[in-house]
């Protein structure tokens, strides 16, 4: 069973696919227009939980996981604002509800390949 991931700027919305097939969506955040989020295929080249988080300490900006893209500087990662979830707020980035990037961190490996489109 292959993953793949599908990310629509539009709908600003994440699917997840296995096989060609959608098996989960998630609502995400998306770049605004002087930082739009790129096209293209991209994969997933790393993947970190809790990102620059010292223990006890808050979360950051990435929220509680972090899956770099192989455009360097770009991710799918969680947030410390949920309410930015489903708008144009990020500088390109990806960002999920914590609860859906740690779900979707565990169907995902390094490899995965990512496709966003407008």
């Amino acid at each position: 069973m292959a993953n793949s991931i599908r990310i629509s700027l539009s709908k600003r919305q994440l699917s997840l696919l296995s096989d060609g097939k959608v098996v989960r969506t998630y609502p995400v955040g998306v770049g605004k227009i002087a930082t739009r989020t790129p096209t293209g295929t991209f994969t997933i080249v790393n993947k970190a939980p809790n990102p620059g988080r010292r223990p006890g300490g808050p979360r950051t900006v990435y929220g509680d996981f972090w899956m770099g893209l192989s455009r360097k500087g770009y991710g799918i990662h969680g947030t410390n604002n949920e309410a930015s979830i489903g708008k144009y707020v990020s500088h390109g980035c990806i960002r999920m509800h914590n609860k859906d990037v740690l779900d979707l961190s565990k169907r995902v490996d390094i490899g995965t390949k990512v496709q966003i489109v407008p």
